[in-house]
């Protein structure tokens, strides 16, 4: 998302890197803030969208001392996101590299915290708890959809989020391109912060063999069995050749982020087994690749 324009007057070298955090309240904007300032970014809070390209500037005359930029933004109206979006425009006109970090968490999650801490939601209004939810993820959907990355923090406590922003930020190189590949188990639910989902359970489950029951597909005998089976393989180097592509893409789109979900009937043996195997072909093509097992042990 970059041109070769640089503001008037600001050497294009002192342009720092901008992220914007956002995301649905309640789901750990804070917490990822804090995150990122631990890691040395300048993080500021609600600033007024309008005046994130200012923010920009200050920092591209602070002679390095300002080289990263974290915003929080809190989208409570309509002006207020089309605000967001005429500074967007103008960022990327002005050579500005920004990236949005879009923080998401299913509406139960949402309702168990706010609850928790006896707080009402921002735009509920005179409604419930769920109306403000609503109205949020409607004025905040062309923003998730425009995220680079999605973290859906439904089931992370604080320092697992934590840990995920450390894993995405606390490199000292940026990769072009950085993936997770998330097993699941359709039985659970879809991961809502997948961009591409694929489906295993067009082969045999090992569920059903005795001895291999009670293992994972981290098991190299259950790993064998789901590999072993007919068209395992031939999906697996498809897949692979088709992720080269779909990489490219992402990586000429300015996109650093993809999360693919592998999933299968419980998330316990197919989905493991292939997503380890995906993970180690990503890596071999110089993707920086996290694996994550998202249900394995919930049965």
């Amino acid at each position: 998302m970059s041109t070769d324009v640089a503001p008037p007057g600001i050497p294009e070298a002192a342009i720092p890197e901008l992220v914007i955090i956002s995301g649905m309240s309640g789901a750990g904007r804070s917490t990822a803030a804090k995150c990122l300032e631990d890691l040395g970014w300048f993080v500021v809070d609600n600033l007024p969208p309008a005046l994130i390209p200012t923010m920009v500037e200050l920092g591209a005359r602070s002679q390095g001392n300002v080289a990263r930029i974290a915003v929080v933004v809190d989208v409570r109206g309509r002006r207020f996101f089309d605000n967001l979006r005429e500074s967007l425009a103008d960022l990327e006109t002005k050579g500005v590299t920004r990236r949005i970090v879009f923080l998401e968490s299913s509406d139960d999650a949402l309702v168990r915290r706010f609850e928790g801490v006896r707080r009402p939601h921002p735009l509920q209004g005179d409604g419930r708890i769920v109306d403000g939810i609503a109205a949020e993820r409607e004025l905040l959907r062309e923003l998730r959809g425009d995220a680079d990355l999605v973290i859906d923090t439904s089931s992370l406590n604080v320092h697992e989020l934590r840990a995920k922003m450390d894993a995405q930020f606390a490199g000292e190189e940026e990769p072009e391109l950085r993936a997770t590949v998330m097993s699941f188990g359709f039985k659970y639910g879809l991961p809502v912060d997948a961009d591409l989902v694929v489906d295993m359970r067009f082969l045999p489950n090992p569920h059903w063999v005795p001895e291999l029951r009670p293992y994972t597909g981290l098991n190299e005998e259950v790993s064998a069995y789901v590999l072993n089976q007919p068209g395992a393989k031939e999906f697996l180097d498809r897949y692979a050749e088709l992720l080269q592509l779909v990489a490219a893409g992402y990586r000429r789109e300015g996109k650093r982020y993809v999360t693919i979900a592998v999933g299968c009937t419980g998330g316990k043996h197919r989905s493991v087994a292939m997503s380890e195997k995906l993970a180690a072909r990503l890596a071999a093509e110089g993707v920086e690749t996290v694996v994550v097992h998202r249900d394995m042990g919930r049965e």
